[in-house]
């Protein structure tokens, strides 16, 4: 499926300033995904990545979406609800899966942790829209990614989404470099940065 396509059909029916939930993992990949949608949606991020296992690097990723939406400006304003630091929730999914390679079942399952909690959040807070930036990342699995967030039975809309299209990941990296952002090398669990 071609979500991007998808993405656009569902963006023809959406009245402006609608409020998105946009879970978020850093200040890069939120940069190029707000540049695209802040003019149609008004975006809260959510930031919840338990699988960041060193908390100073998970607080350093936060710092830098707060500095970025405090510079960026978008039709529509850009809020941010920081989740709970849960790195036991993380452990617990990827016990046994210590040794899968990236891309694997073991971040199968993280995208799912992360985009479950997105759904409840935005059902709990009334958010008609959820959506991923993980979707942006060369290194992350688009399909599965959509097929988990179209898959989860919340009172809240999955946005279908594929942001590497049109240059969306190199856009990050150009804002990155005009934000002066910090850039990550690896995915946040201790098992990506192992293999680095």
């Amino acid at each position: 499926m071609n979500y991007d396509l998808e993405m656009q059909k569902q963006l023809e029916k959406i009245t402006p300033g609608t409020k998105l939930f946009l879970h978020a993992c850093c200040a890069p990949c939120s940069s190029a995904v707000l540049e695209r949608l802040g003019n149609i949606f008004t975006i809260s991020i959510f930031y919840y990545n338990p699988n960041i296992t060193e908390k100073a690097e998970y607080d350093k990723r936060v710092a830098e979406i707060k500095k970025f939406i405090a510079k960026f400006k978008t039709k529509y304003p850009i809020s941010l609800i920081e989740g709970n630091y849960e790195p036991e929730k993380f452990f617990a999914i990827a016990k046994n899966l210590e040794n899968e390679q990236e891309r694997g079942k073991r971040c199968y399952k993280c995208y799912k942790l992360r985009l479950e909690e997105t759904a409840k959040v935005a059902e709990e807070l009334g958010f008609p829209y959820f959506a991923t930036t993980l979707t942006l990342s060369p290194y992350k699995n688009s399909d599965w990614l959509n097929e988990i967030g179209e898959g989860l039975n919340y009172n809240t809309t999955y946005l279908y989404s594929d942001f590497k299209k049109y240059n969306g990941y190199k856009r990050s990296i150009e804002l990155s470099k005009e934000y002066d952002l910090y850039r990550q090398n690896y995915c946040g669990c201790i098992y990506s940065k192992k293999r680095d």
